[in-house]
């Protein structure tokens, strides 16, 4: 069964490495196909294409660190390294489509020559790379949600090149070269939406929030219903990586032997692990309820000398 999931892993993983270095080379082709062509659509598409590059960077990233043991420095290994590339590079982003909307607006004001039928080429390109990934990427994406999350970036991305197409024809049979600019926008406006949501997400895993997808009051009731526990507090849940997650907490059982109680815990891990995937788990038992005052076991505000834990 682990040599199973290991392999399943392996072969998500070298899935994301071939489709980040297509899209990665797609998009360079698309900014020097955007400058040829005069085509803002084409080189604000190419920033768009550069967002499900990150996108796909940071779900390999959460794979391949995944692997990476831990070691003396980093008791918790590397999760936290793609997080924070995932940040900065998505703050980069929503510079960018800054840039992208400014010359876009300008665009529209005084609109320039296009060579459509470059941007058709190039977008029939982008829709056979994107569909291609699209289709790859369906299939991992029913195991994890990293993986759907870069799947939605692609489908969103294969949209915008039907989109230039669209647009290119419109132009080619039109002569209103205004639509170049116009659809522009529209990408730049897509690239914030999307930046922002990897902003988002990997803001709150450096912040030590709570993993998307978990409340605290379902994790804290599932643990009441385990058989012998009487209580939990102190309850922590945190993200170590973009997919895995760490939980701490006090546990208030019932005077049992060493043998109960470890089958206590036993339930409790499996549960966790099952239910909400939360694989590091810390849990302290207590027979009886904290011998300090109701916030005895939180995190203090401010560490003091007095401040003994019994």
């Amino acid at each position: 069964m682990h040599q199973h999931a290991h392999s399943h892993d392996h072969g998500t993983g070298s899935i994301l490495k071939w489709s980040l270095a297509a899209t990665a080379l797609f998009a360079i082709v698309e900014v020097v196909a955007g400058i040829q062509a005069h085509s803002m659509a084409l080189i604000s598409d190419a920033g768009h294409n550069f967002t499900d590059a990150l996108a796909l960077l940071l779900t390999w990233l959460g794979f391949y660190l995944q692997s990476k043991p831990a070691n003396e420095f980093k008791t918790y290994g590397y999760h936290r390294a793609s997080v924070l590339a995932a940040f900065v590079n998505a703050l980069t982003l929503v510079a960018l489509s800054g840039w992208i909307l400014y010359e876009s607006v300008a665009r529209l004001r005084h609109p320039q020559p296009v060579n459509e039928l470059v941007m058709i080429a190039v977008a029939a390109l982008g829709l056979l790379v994107n569909g291609g990934i699209v289709l790859v990427l369906r299939v991992a994406s029913r195991n994890d949600l990293n993986v759907r999350s870069a799947f939605i970036h692609m489908l969103g991305d294969a949209l915008g090149t039907v989109a230039i197409i669209g647009g290119a024809v419109a132009i080619r049979y039109t002569g209103w070269q205004r639509v170049d600019p116009a659809l522009s926008i529209v990408i730049g406006v897509l690239i914030v939406w999307s930046a922002w949501d990897i902003i988002r997400e990997s803001l709150n895993i450096l912040l030590e929030g709570l993993p998307r997808g978990i409340r605290l009051r379902d994790v804290g009731s599932a643990m009441q219903a385990i058989e012998g526990v009487l209580g939990v507090h102190d309850l922590h849940i945190w993200s170590l990586g973009s997919s895995t997650h760490a939980l701490s907490c006090h546990v208030l059982i019932e005077d049992v032997p060493p043998s109960a109680s470890d089958c206590i815990l036993r339930s409790l891990n499996g549960m966790l692990s099952d239910t909400f995937h939360i694989s590091h788990t810390t849990v302290q038992f207590e027979h009886m309820s904290c011998a300090i005052s109701e916030t005895g076991c939180a995190i203090p505000v401010q560490e003091t000398h007095e401040h003994h834990h019994h």
